[in-house]
């Protein structure tokens, strides 16, 4: 993230009462306060412009980009708690008007999250979020032999009333072949039409 775009996060997060990511816990945290302003349309994410309630705008993904790229949590992988709000804010939005933005910050966040997780190294978050960076560029497109982060990427989707089609594209990416035999055995979790 350079200077500039840094400094204005420090002042947005001042003013509004956002907390400034100083680990990746206080991300996952300042996470959860952008998803109270997407189910609520309230709160300090959503102060100065006209949000509803369960919406999710442009607005709300820069906030989710902002907090994940902070200089302090940008050269760490994302976390599963980080993981897990962003899969909690996907939930909680009904409507989209981001253009894809949140989407796809959501399946390289989870890809990023996975690969460093299977003991693969990964870019700077500024590199792996960014909307220009193909998730192919840097994502291993091959099976991590990691049963836990495939049993936790298979729980977090298994049920979901909304599906994000850039999260199932990179799970069949990321787990390549072997989602197949994990998709028989766990159904309706890679509707995917496999």
């Amino acid at each position: 993230m350079s200077a500039l775009k840094s400094k204005s996060l420090e002042k947005t997060v001042e003013t509004i009462g956002v907390p400034e990511p100083t680990c990746r816990n206080t991300s996952a945290h300042a996470l959860t306060i952008v998803r109270d302003g997407v189910l609520t349309g309230e709160g300090p994410t959503t102060r100065g412009r006209v949000h509803f309630s369960r919406a999710l705008d442009a607005d709300d993904a820069a906030w989710c980009a902002r907090i994940l790229t902070a200089s302090a949590v940008e050269h760490q992988p994302v976390s599963r708690a980080e993981a897990e709000a962003l899969l909690a804010i996907n939930d909680a939005a009904s409507e989209r008007s981001d253009g894809g933005r949140f989407d796809d910050l959501l399946a390289k966040a989870v890809a990023h999250h996975a690969a460093a997780e299977a003991g693969l190294k990964v870019p700077p978050r500024t590199v792996a979020l960014a909307p220009d960076t193909d998730i192919a560029s840097w994502a291993p497109n091959h099976a991590t032999q990691n049963a836990e982060v495939l049993e936790w990427i298979a729980s977090q989707m298994r049920g979901k009333p909304r599906r994000n089609r850039a999260l199932m594209t990179m799970v069949v990416a990321f787990l390549g072949v072997s989602a197949l035999p994990l998709a028989q055995h766990l159904p309706n979790v890679f509707d995917i039409g496999m």
